[in-house]
C-alpha cells in the first residue's frame, strides 16, 4: 500500500468511532460517521435495514463481485481500557473490536477510493448492524442485498486476542460455533424459611438441575463431538427466611454440529419433565436458536494461505464464539479470518467483551493489508490468464 496518509485516516477513523458504540439496530451515530467518510470518498452508498450501509464500487472489467463486510455495534459494558479516549456513551464500548474493524474498512475504502485503476472486479463493502444481537446479517441475506450484487465471495475480519499481533489467524472448514440461548424459569412454592416443609424450594431445585445439565455434555454427547452447555445466570429467592418460589436459569449452548445441538436441545427438555414429575413444580424453558456455525470455505482459506504466507497465518482450532458472519456463508462461499492484537508489552492481553480491551492501531494495516491483497491476488490471476 503505497498512500502514506492511509494510517494517520485509519488511526482517526478508530478515534472517533470508539467514543460513540451504540447497540444492535441503535447504530445512529456510526451509521452517520461512515456515509460521511464514503461521501467524502465519493462513493455510492446505500442504506440498509435500519442502520446498515452498502457501498458499491463497479469493476473496470468484473468477472466476479467480492464482498467485504464489517461489524458496527457496540457492546452494554463500560470501559475501563487504556485506549487514548473512553467511550461518550455511559455504559457502552466497543469491547469486541468493532471500532477497529470499521476503521479497516473505511482505510479499504479510502485504498480503493485512490486506485481506481486496482479495481478490475466488482467490490461491495458491507457494513453490517447487530452482529451482537440480534443480528444483521440474516436481514441483509434474507432480504436480497447479496443477490442484488451478484455476489460472488465474501470475506470476513475479527480483531482477536487469543492470536499473537501481526499474524492472522483462521481455519479451514469449521471456524466457529454455533449458538443458542437457554431461559429456564422454574415455578415452586414459597414458605418461610423456618417452615420449609411447607414449600418446594426453587435454589434447590435450581442448583439440582445445574448439576443435571453438566451431564449432557458428558455423558450424552460424543467425547469427540465439541461442544458446551453453560449457565451462566441464576436468579432466585426475595429474603434471607423465605424459601424461594421461583427461580430463573439463563445459559448459551454451543456446537459445531446440528445433530449434537439438537440432542442437547432434546435432553434439556427431557431434564425438565423428570424435574416436574419429581418435585411437583413446573418448568418453563425457552431455547432462541441464534447463529449458525462459521464453515470456511476450503478454496479461499487455500487462498489466503497462498496469499498472505504461511509464515503470516496460525492455523486455529475451531472456537466455541460465535459470529452471524456464517449467514453470509450459507449464501455464497465465504471466508472468516481473525488479525491477531495479542502483545504482552503493550498490555494488550485482555479478551473480548473485556471492559480492559484494547489493541495497537497498527494492526488495522494489516487487517487493510489482507483486503488489498485480495484485490491483487484476483487482478494477478487475470493477467496471468491473459498471457
Amino acid at each position: 500500500m503505497q498512500h502514506t496518509d492511509l494510517a494517520s485516516y485509519v488511526y482517526k477513523c478508530r478515534e472517533d468511532l470508539h467514543k460513540i458504540p451504540e447497540g444492535g439496530f441503535e447504530e445512529f451515530k456510526t451509521s452517520k460517521y461512515i456515509k460521511d467518510k464514503l461521501t467524502e470518498l465519493n462513493l455510492t452508498f446505500e442504506s440498509v435495514v435500519g442502520t446498515g450501509v452498502l457501498a458499491y464500487i463497479k469493476g473496470q472489467n468484473p468477472e466476479r463481485t467480492l464482498a467485504f463486510r464489517t461489524d458496527i455495534d457496540g457492546l452494554s459494558v463500560t470501559e475501563e481500557s487504556s485506549y487514548l479516549c473512553h467511550s461518550e456513551h455511559k455504559g457502552y464500548m466497543h469491547a469486541c473490536g468493532h471500532d477497529g474493524h470499521m476503521s479497516m474498512m473505511l482505510g479499504f475504502a479510502k485504498w480503493l477510493s485512490e486506485s481506481p485503476e486496482k479495481i478490475l472486479d466488482n467490490i461491495l463493502l458491507i457494513f453490517q448492524p447487530a452482529e451482537e444481537g440480534p443480528g444483521g446479517a440474516e436481514h441483509i441475506v434474507k432480504q436480497g442485498y447479496l443477490k442484488k450484487y451478484g455476489v460472488d465471495e465474501i470475506y470476513g475480519i475479527h480483531l482477536y486476542p487469543v492470536v499473537e499481533q501481526g499474524k492472522y489467524g483462521l481455519a479451514n472448514g469449521p471456524m466457529m460455533a454455533m449458538t443458542g440461548e437457554i431461559d429456564i424459569d422454574i415455578k415452586a412454592k414459597s414458605a418461610h424459611g423456618a417452615q420449609p416443609h411447607q414449600g418446594i424450594d426453587a435454589i434447590v431445585i435450581a442448583s439440582q438441575l445445574m448439576s443435571s445439565m453438566q451431564s449432557i455434555v458428558s455423558r450424552n454427547i460424543s467425547p469427540i463431538d465439541p461442544c458446551v452447555l453453560t449457565i451462566g445466570k441464576m436468579e432466585a429467592g426475595e429474603r434471607r427466611n423465605v424459601i424461594a418460589g421461583s427461580a430463573r436459569l439463563e445459559g448459551t449452548i454451543r456446537a459445531f454440529d446440528s445433530a449434537v445441538y439438537e440432542q442437547i436441545k432434546f435432553r434439556i427438555n427431557e431434564l425438565l419433565k423428570g424435574f416436574e414429575v419429581s418435585y411437583g413444580v413446573r418448568c418453563e424453558v425457552e431455547i432462541r436458536d441464534l447463529y449458525p456455525p462459521v464453515v470456511n470455505n476450503s478454496r479461499l482459506f487455500e487462498q489466503f494461505i497462498e496469499i498472505n504466507g504461511e509464515d503470516n497465518c496460525t492455523l486455529l482450532e475451531p472456537q466455541m464464539i460465535s459470529e452471524d458472519f456464517s449467514y453470509y456463508q450459507e449464501a455464497v462461499p465465504g471466508l472468516f479470518y481473525f488479525v491477531g492484537t495479542y502483545n504482552e508489552s503493550l498490555e494488550h492481553v485482555y479478551p473480548l467483551h473485556n471492559s480492559k480491551f484494547n489493541f495497537d492501531d497498527k494492526v488495522l494495516l494489516s487487517g487493510i493489508e489482507s483486503y488489498v491483497n485480495i484485490i491483487e491476488y484476483y487482478n494477478g490471476k487475470r493477467l496471468s490468464k491473459a498471457r
